[in-house]
């Protein structure tokens, strides 16, 4: 369910959660500026992201760890943690730091979180941290065809009402729409920053072109605030790509992909000059990028999902489309020529689901015909951005080349469609479609490393005001009693079925305790925050190793619905783990899962079957075994 972040005690997730959010009222077109009015009403009306009782929030914690670490260091656990939420003790002190912080500010977590899980952390953001998106491929394979396509993608962004969106009858916060277009992130020497133009007294109205590594702002808009028609953009597309030919041009945008500390000295060297610092600054200021990508490595059409979503994380290396991107920037759609589509983005200002809800509107508007007339004016040419390169820029780009193309090659991406069924079957068997792809996770990772690991899935704090994302836990004792009894001859398939529901609705309620404030994760981070900013020592459970093994997620799960018959992917975020990604269609799953060549633990392409494999044998014993109650 993303919200994002997967990332230990710095990822967040996509979530959406597993209810469908369901809109209303439109709110204002998402281009530069927003309706003020409006939204601010809608703002306030929600509630605060609350402070969970920490008693229940220790109890919580020591029976998530109960699958995943052994019976001595548990009972050390517990009692650190009974030490840790005595009466009187540090616990209650954090406690207090907490909720009087809560009362301080719209949302006690949110500038806490993007912090740590972002600005704080120092891995390249591609791969690690920026999701990618693959949209089905489009129909046209030449130039002519990908800057139509272009045109109409831009243009269609400037008709959009976004609805406001309820989950349970009960609105959600809309404030990360706001924050995806003319933002991006800023590497600093030891921590990042992000800015967003549009809530500048003069917004952007321009955006950025990349193609063949070479950058251009597009003015979008008239002298009369109108926007660019898709044929006047269409022109100034192709004007654009006539005048950028790949003729030895340096890749600077392959610097945004480095070690964030590594980026953060070189974008002060690059910016010392004057004409960089100003091309620079465009970028940043634009809307969002626009990566007109040119030829990716042959594949055959059964490998070409996975090729395309490779193109969405990474570009595929110095030698493809790696440098031409800005990583940096929260928002890039990507157009190959071939008809391969999609989109990356910057994590820091949003979740998945705003970025699937603005594709799904685009997408659905760009299958409309296009009935706009030629245009009657001449236009002003597209502004080249142009970068001096300095021999020890010019090193930089060498370094970050090689860098990237470590990373690119480590990296095994498949996505795989599930053809057999979607979310229809568990619906029929009045289950959550989510929670029984999570068990199906679980019995497949179980079949393959013979244990259960720490396992993020991202749920969504947008019923809250400014609220991000907490952590379902998907390994439980009840999914790790299912995993261990699925394959056992001696276990009557009745019982099976049993502990199949019983760890489905584990789930299930876990998510719902999530969504609704009160799960541990985030309010542990919270109360170690508190420790942080005050200079008081760090409480004993965050140095136990239980608390290191509750935060090294081996599976780092995502559910991405959307309209469109799509799938997003990330890399996994520890060395040994897998990332997985899927969104849920009707019929059938679209499911990205990836891993790291240098682990000789894991293997995606395995896991991928694995998991089709618990699929299929889920269904069938459910249709085999007599039906438990729910």
């Amino acid at each position: 369910m993303w919200g994002i972040c997967r990332r230990t005690m710095v990822k967040v997730g996509m979530a959406k959660p597993c209810g469908l959010m369901k809109p209303c009222h439109l709110v204002k077109p998402v281009s530069v500026t927003r309706v003020s009015g409006r939204y601010l009403t809608h703002q306030k009306g929600l509630p605060s992201l609350p402070v969970p009782p920490l008693q229940q929030t220790c109890e919580r914690y020591v029976s998530a760890l109960e699958p995943i670490v052994e019976v001595d260091e548990l009972k050390h656990t517990k009692e650190l943690v009974d030490e840790f939420q005595k009466a009187g003790g540090v616990g209650e002190r954090l406690q207090r730091g907490l909720e009087k912080r809560a009362e301080k500010t719209e949302n006690w977590l949110s500038e806490w979180w993007v912090q740590v899980a972002y600005f704080d952390y120092r891995l390249p953001v591609v791969i690690h941290s920026s999701p990618g998106l693959v949209l089905p491929r489009m129909n046209f394979s030449d130039k002519q065809g990908q800057i139509r396509f272009a045109a109409k993608l831009i243009a269609v962004l400037y008709l959009l009402t976004l609805p406001v969106e309820y989950l349970g009858g009960k609105p959600l916060c809309m404030n990360q729409y706001y924050e995806v277009l003319s933002s991006c992130r800023v590497p600093g020497l030891k921590r990042d920053s992000v800015v967003n133009h549009a809530k500048t007294s003069r917004p952007p109205k321009h955006i950025t072109v990349v193609h063949n590594f070479q950058f251009y702002a597009l003015e979008v808009y008239n002298s009369d605030g109108t926007p660019l028609t898709a044929e006047e953009l269409r022109v100034q597309l192709e004007r654009i790509c006539a005048s950028s030919p790949r003729t030895g041009v340096e890749p600077v945008g392959i610097l945004t992909t480095q070690h964030r500390d590594t980026w953060g000295r070189a974008y002060v060297t690059l910016t010392q000059d004057k004409t960089n610092k100003e091309s620079v600054s465009a970028i940043q200021r634009s809307i969002f990028t626009l990566c007109l990508d040119g030829a990716k490595p042959p594949v055959t059409d059964e490998e070409y999902r996975s090729s395309a979503a490779v193109q969405m994380l990474h570009g595929g290396g110095s030698q493809w489309n790696s440098g031409n991107r800005w990583f940096d920037k929260t928002l890039q759609f990507i157009i190959g020529e071939d008809g391969t589509c999609g989109a990356n983005y910057e994590h820091a200002p949003a979740e998945g689901p705003p970025i699937v809800a603005l594709i799904d509107h685009v997408v659905e508007y760009t299958r409309k015909p296009d009935m706009t007339p030629s245009p009657t004016a001449p236009l002003p040419m597209p502004q080249k951005l142009h970068f001096n390169i300095t021999p020890e820029i010019k090193k930089d780009i060498e370094e970050a080349k090689h860098a990237m193309d470590i990373l690119a090659q480590d990296l095994d991406m498949r996505v795989v469609v599930f053809g057999h069924f979607g979310k229809n079957i568990p619906k029929a068997h009045k289950m959550s479609p989510d929670a029984f792809i999570q068990m199906a996770l679980q019995l497949a990772y179980y079949r393959m490393h013979k244990c259960c690991c720490a396992t993020y899935e991202s749920a969504s704090l947008r019923m809250f005001r400014l609220g991000r994302t907490d952590t379902i836990r998907s390994a439980s004792s009840a999914s790790a009693t299912f995993v261990k009894a699925f394959d056992d001859p001696s276990k009557q398939n009745t019982e099976k079925v049993d502990l199949m529901v019983k760890a489905v609705n584990a789930h299930r309620s876990y998510t719902t305790m999530a969504i609704s404030g009160q799960a541990i994760d985030r309010h542990l981070l919270g109360l170690k925050m508190v420790a942080v900013e005050n200079n008081l020592s760090i409480p004993d459970i965050y140095t136990d190793t239980a608390y290191a093994k509750a935060l090294h997620y081996k599976l780092s799960t995502s559910q991405v619905p959307s309209q469109t018959d799509c799938v997003m992917c990330f890399g996994p975020v520890v060395a040994d783990g897998y990332g997985v990604c899927y969104n849920p269609m009707n019929d059938h799953i679209n499911f990205a899962v990836s891993s790291f060549n240098t682990s000789k633990d894991t293997d995606a392409a395995h896991l991928a079957q694995a998991v089709e494999g618990a699929l299929l044998d889920m269904r069938t014993l459910l249709e085999q075994a007599p039906r438990a109650k729910l």
